[in-house]
């Protein structure tokens, strides 16, 4: 596949490297994962952080050339919404994220309960960290947050990369949540009801959830007048309650 397809900016600018790798991780971190190490720029820094350095790269040309420029590091041709995480248990994951794969990315990581810093679009980037009653807030917000705490680092501008992309992208931290406000088992399950009050922003949530759950059920709820972007995470908890005590 070219790599124009795989939707990849190469991140050049070495002071915004040297911040990323930073944030990764400790010195002397046993083990880190490197998701879409491209061409390795980031990889270097990562090296003198991490006492071993596993990079998850999908271009086959691409991952030829980082075996042979670091052959300390575990090189794996692979697709990174497909590999097995588990391999590298409870390592810290980092990578500067082609656009088009972050959010199914991100998602996957933050349910294997794993510390990340990720280089994203900056819209993407804003709307993980979004906070209820903001125009960013939306269902993404709250899957994340349900698994982790998630903090925008810091922003990087169109000119720090090669080929420049034509928006702004953000450094986001994501720390596993040492507790979830509902039972880890009820993910899933809160997660859609969750989506369904989101199905169409601009309605209430009366008019989105009373075609799955009824409209007898739906009326009875003090919210069910409010739009989904005004009700915080533990509202919806609460409200998904009722629904399955």
């Amino acid at each position: 596949m070219p790599r124009q397809k795989l939707g990849q900016h190469f991140l050049a600018d070495q002071s915004v490297l040297r911040r990323i790798a930073a944030a990764a991780c400790e010195k002397g971190e046993p083990v880190l994962v490197e998701i879409g190490p491209g061409k390795g720029a980031l990889t270097e820094y990562l090296l003198d952080r991490a006492m071993h350095v596993a990079a998850v790269e999908l271009d086959r040309e691409l991952a030829a050339e980082l075996t042979v420029r670091f052959p300390s590091v575990e090189v794996v041709q692979e697709d990174a919404l497909l590999v097995d995480l588990n391999r590298w248990a409870g390592a810290p994951v980092v990578g500067n994220l082609p656009y088009y794969v972050a959010t199914p990315i991100i998602s996957r990581v933050v349910r294997l309960r794993r510390p990340a810093v990720f280089l994203i679009q900056k819209e993407v980037a804003e709307r993980i960290v979004a906070v209820p009653g903001t125009k960013a807030y939306g269902y993404y917000s709250i899957e994340i947050q349900f698994f982790a705490e998630p903090a925008l680092l810091f922003t990087v501008k169109p000119g720090s990369f090669r080929p420049p992309p034509q928006v702004d992208s953000a450094v986001i931290r994501l720390v596993p949540k040492a507790r979830s406000i509902l039972l880890e088992a009820e993910a899933d399950a809160f997660l859609g009801f969750v989506s369904k009050a989101f199905r169409q922003k601009r309605k209430t949530l009366r008019n989105n959830l009373a075609p799955f759950y009824g409209r007898e059920w739906t009326d009875a709820q003090p919210e069910s007048g409010e739009r989904a972007e005004t009700l915080s995470m533990e509202q919806f908890a609460g409200l998904f309650r009722r629904l399955v005590p």
